[in-house]
């Protein structure tokens, strides 16, 4: 299993979930994607989507100023 990082923080909707969603799809079933997005609709969108299109949400935490890291496993 690997990680991986994308970083959307300077990314919007409805890019930052067009830019997960690439990402995902290049990655092998099992592998956890590291998404680094801002407060607000990346925050609120980006997980909800994930989950909605059958990924395993497995946490959002806090980083630094209003970047959140959001873990999602393919």
């Amino acid at each position: 299993m690997a990680t991986h990082t994308l970083d959307i923080t300077k990314d919007h909707c409805p890019m930052t979930f067009v830019k997960t969603k690439l990402k995902l799809a290049q990655m092998a079933q099992g592998d956890v994607l590291e998404v680094l997005l801002t407060d607000g609709e990346p925050l609120n969108n980006v997980p909800r989507s994930a989950a909605e299109q059958g990924y395993k949400v497995l946490g959002v935490e806090h980083v630094e100023g209003d970047v959140h890291k959001v873990t999602i496993q393919k």
